[in-house]
């Protein structure tokens, strides 16, 4: 058990040393403009369709459920309140991430542990390529680009799929659901969740990267650095989270 322990703080710590380091090479040149572009249009337009259907899904399943609940207290005009508080202090930014961690967590993974099994990144190194700027630094940027993109698509989907349920249900007015929606949310329900998912984008790029970038072990070992990609990511998002809300708490506070 000790044993375990200590390699558990040894693993935390080459991981916070690699965050920090790709942290600090965000601000320094050369920018890989070009590879970054590439990574943004990987991480976040190809995941845009998926994020969009997921926000619907959640949306209608949100106003589904309020719409039951609330019916018992005579409290069906407060559907669009719900849906609006729930889908954009709370539910958008964390599934965003985990959908954002299934995706593009697992190929970042997959994708630098078969370089590195496959020797590509020795042969980068061989060029004078700076594979850590070249592969990670532009896929950790990519990821705090996109994911609050992302966010928002998940937001607006899920309050135009909360919208369609209610008006199928409730025939509600799409002006008046709107409306009242956007009236109990203020600009501190939009800065913290956006900051939140640049939190979210960092985690996401850096455990992806640190452990794909440090893969052995040959094919098994991508296979692992895949699955745990997604595992730790989708662990750090959820205790982050706790803490990034308590945090929002004091900024929203008077």
């Amino acid at each position: 058990m000790f044993t375990g322990l200590l390699k558990f703080i040894g693993a935390a710590g080459e991981l916070g040393i690699f965050s920090a380091r790709a942290t600090r090479d965000l601000f320094r040149p050369p920018f890989e403009i070009a590879e970054l572009t590439r990574q943004v249009y990987e991480c976040g337009m190809k995941s845009t369709p998926l994020i969009a259907c997921s926000g619907l899904a959640l949306g209608a399943v949100m106003a589904m459920q309020s719409e039951a609940s609330m019916s018992r207290f005579g409290g069906q005009a407060l559907v669009p309140e719900a849906v609006g508080i729930g889908i954009f202090r709370v539910l958008g930014p964390l599934v965003t991430g985990l959908l954002i961690s299934g995706r593009v967590g697992a190929g970042i993974g997959a994708e630098l542990g078969g370089m590195r099994v496959t020797q590509q990144i020795d042969a980068l190194e061989a060029l004078a390529v700076d594979s850590f700027k070249y592969l990670v630094v532009t896929r950790v940027l990519a990821c705090i680009i996109a994911l609050p993109i992302l966010t928002l698509v998940m937001d607006f989907s899920g309050l135009i799929g909360g919208m369609v349920l209610d008006m199928a249900v409730a025939h509600v007015s799409p002006m008046l659901f709107l409306k009242d929606a956007f009236q109990v949310l203020a600009l501190g329900d939009y800065l913290p969740t956006v900051l939140k998912t640049t939190v979210f984008g960092l985690i996401i790029g850096t455990v992806a990267c640190y452990l794909g970038y440090n893969t052995s072990g040959g094919a098994t070992g991508v296979g692992r650095a895949s699955t745990r990609s997604v595992v730790f990511c989708s662990l750090l998002l959820i205790l982050i989270d706790i803490i990034l809300v308590k945090l929002s708490f004091f900024w929203s506070s008077p």
